[in-house]
């Protein structure tokens, strides 16, 4: 299925949303909400066959996976945990009917949520809540747990970030269909150089003497970073190049996250949730400070701004044109910052008062394409 324009990919706490423009990137529409208003955390697409996964789900409906075939155009569920609506049709043949159920079985237990997908080499991955790894070598029909990963040694000593033990983010290599990298709050960053048999905890700090102490427990200590990593990126070419947020700071890796290098310097905050990466480019990169965890998670002095680095995080720039500059109070997630392949790049972000910006100049200045949506929980873009 070719693609004739740039299709944003938004996830909501009331369904997925699909906000589709022209090959130009104007003529901005908004369809949806689709997945029958599930809380969405991530939306993912393949270009290359026009197929859309949507990964969310809660304690009512448990844990699934939506996908379309057809561009956005119709959706079906593979249930992948049962939620307490499946107790409730149980005991109540009415409300049964009413929402199509039947007892038919679902092939996992111990998770309420996907929180995270992505799609390549032919898999597609799932991350949960509380955290695991899925994979389905069938599109999303069906599913096999990683087990290497939740055998991890360290598994017992995993704690929850704010919004629980989560998987959140879902790094291939687009070389290697064995190396994976994968960002779980808050036990750090894990990856696989076997297809996910063994699992290497890369957390480490490499210039940990310029750290200045903190009492916060998710900050840097004992020769690591904090390990409530927040979001994380491969950059673009052969060398493993990483870059995250996490809750304190932005850091870059050049050995695949075996060791990370502080580059908050110039920053305003060292608390914020996306990073994004350039598509060709590896020393281009965006992010979205806020003031802090404790301190309203909104933008420093209530004035939107996502800041560039043009030297893999050296010097950073402010850009602010187009941006929301006075009482600006709103949040973007973790999962809430894509990016387009176009060139100039596009960047674009949603926030949880429901606007989606674009930029179309890889940040100099800001557009809003859709607002009045609901709280927004994650962006990407196919194009």
């Amino acid at each position: 299925m070719a693609l004739d324009g740039v299709k944003v990919l938004v996830g909501t706490t009331k369904g997925a949303f699909l906000v589709s423009g022209d090959a130009q990137r104007t003529g901005w529409t908004v369809k949806g909400p689709f997945c029958d208003g599930w809380p969405i955390n991530h939306v993912v697409g393949d270009v290359a066959s026009g197929q859309i996964w949507a990964g969310g789900g809660g304690d009512w409906h448990g844990a699934g996976v939506w996908c379309s075939d057809d561009g956005g155009e119709s959706w079906q569920v593979t249930r992948l945990t049962k939620g307490t609506m499946d107790d409730w049709a149980a005991e109540d043949p009415d409300f049964a009917a009413m929402i199509g159920w039947t007892d038919t079985p679902l092939p996992f237990k111990g998770f309420s949520q996907i929180w995270s997908l992505a799609h390549a080499h032919g898999a597609l991955y799932a991350g949960t809540k509380p955290a695991s790894l899925l994979k389905s070598a069938d599109h999303g029909k069906t599913w096999d747990k990683v087990e290497g990963l939740t055998s991890h040694p360290s598994a017992d000593s995993w704690q929850p970030g704010g919004a629980g033990l989560v998987l959140h983010t879902i790094v291939p290599a687009p070389d290697d269909p064995k190396k994976l990298w994968v960002g779980i709050s808050a036990a750090g960053v894990f990856a696989t150089e076997d297809g996910g048999t063994t699992w290497d905890r890369r957390n480490r700090l490499s210039n940990a003497e310029s750290c200045a102490a903190h009492d916060h427990p998710a900050a840097p200590s004992d020769g690591e970073l904090g390990h409530c990593v927040h979001n994380m990126v491969r950059a673009p070419g052969d060398a493993d190049v990483m870059y995250q947020q996490n809750h304190h700071g932005v850091w870059r890796s050049t050995d695949g996250g075996r060791s990370w290098d502080d580059i908050n310097g110039g920053l305003p905050s060292t608390f914020g949730f996306p990073i994004r990466v350039h598509p060709r480019d590896p020393d281009t990169i965006w992010t979205l400070p806020l003031n802090g965890d404790s301190a309203g998670r909104y933008p420093p002095d209530a004035a939107a701004a996502v800041w560039r680095s043009r030297d893999g995080g050296q010097n950073w720039q402010a850009l602010r044109d187009g941006l929301p500059q006075d009482s600006c109070f709103f949040t973007v997630l973790r999962q809430a910052m894509g990016g387009d392949t176009c060139d100039p790049a596009g960047v674009y972000f949603g926030s949880n008062s429901g606007s989606v910006f674009a930029s179309f100049n890889e940040g100099d200045s800001w557009h809003e394409i859709a607002r009045h949506l609901p709280t927004i929980l994650a962006v990407e873009v196919l194009g």
